[in-house]
């Protein structure tokens, strides 16, 4: 029961990372490679201020800032620079690695014995593995309804145009590098917050672990889609939380059938590859169960 709770509390937390995915990859239909430096980076900046004396929940808000100041440069590489999208992602991703390198001072910070958000008075009280859980539900409540907010706002409703139409969107007076800019750094930002959380809540920030947030954040909006097909904007939003829980309790199932911690990423990309291919195998799957049922009738 307590890997269940533990699970879904990963899940919570992770499905930060998806929905700020899902703001640059869905709406504005940009692959962000980004997210793999910036996830660190919030991480490191996090355990660093936190380390240094500063309050948990303020380094929290800084690594959101270190997020949304990376984002920011990969949109103006590709906006100013006109570097190619994904080039500009991996240039800023190249480039953070060293910087969170820089404010670790070494490849591993840990948080032992260290105040972390994870400590408060509240969430020590509760049984083990529910402060993961009750923040996470607090923190993706706030988030979720925030971004609604804001994709329903008019200036919400230019950044989706953006990603539907860059064309008819400039045409109607849409700024639509300043629409890419604010929405990479928006979405930076969430990642950012999700690699403060995860690194508190883990008790430590590490160099690497960036490697395969991509593949996690695709997973969660992908698993999401899948399983409860066709949605609104805003329910997609809350699916793509259940899609990381669900991905999560995956996980969870392999790793009790025997399978090692170090195939987690194999596993990952097996299990997106899958849920990304299911709507092609039910589409081909449906087309030839009316064409036999055409048949029968014929007949």
């Amino acid at each position: 029961m307590s890997l269940i709770v533990s699970s879904i509390g990963q899940g919570l937390l992770w499905a930060l990372l998806g929905i700020g995915l899902f703001l640059t990859f869905r709406i504005l239909n940009l692959a962000d490679m980004t997210v793999e430096g910036t996830f660190p980076l919030g991480a490191a900046v996090a355990v660093a201020a936190i380390s240094r004396g500063m309050a948990p929940w303020l380094a929290t808000l800084l690594a959101v800032g270190a997020g949304m100041l990376a984002g920011l440069v990969t949109g103006l590489l590709y906006t100013k620079g006109k570097i190619p999208f994904l080039l500009a992602g991996i240039l800023t991703m190249t480039a953070v690695y060293s910087v969170n390198l820089r404010i670790l001072g070494k490849s591993n910070v840990s948080l032992l014995g260290k105040q972390t958000v994870f400590n408060s008075h509240f969430l020590t009280s509760l049984p083990q593995y529910f402060d993961s859980v009750v923040l996470g539900v607090i923190v993706v409540i706030v988030i979720t309804l925030l971004t609604i907010f804001f994709l329903n706002t008019d200036y919400g409703q230019a950044f989706i145009a953006t990603g539907d139409n860059p064309v008819m969107a400039k045409s109607l007076g849409i700024h639509t590098d300043q629409m890419v800019n604010a929405g990479l750094m928006i979405s930076n930002g969430l990642v950012g917050l999700c690699g403060a959380l995860i690194a508190q809540n883990n008790g430590y920030a590490d160099i690497n672990m960036g490697i395969g947030t991509v593949v996690i954040a695709l997973a969660s909006i992908i698993i999401g889609e899948v399983a409860f097909g066709e949605l609104s904007l805003n329910q997609r939003l809350v699916a793509i939380t259940l899609g990381s829980i669900i991905y999560r309790l995956i996980l969870l199932v392999v790793l009790r059938l025997g399978f090692s911690a170090n195939d987690l990423n194999l596993i990952s990309s097996i299990v997106l590859a899958i849920c990304m291919i299911l709507p092609q195998l039910e589409y081909h799957l449906h087309l030839r169960r009316s064409f036999k049922k055409g048949l029968t009738q014929h007949d």
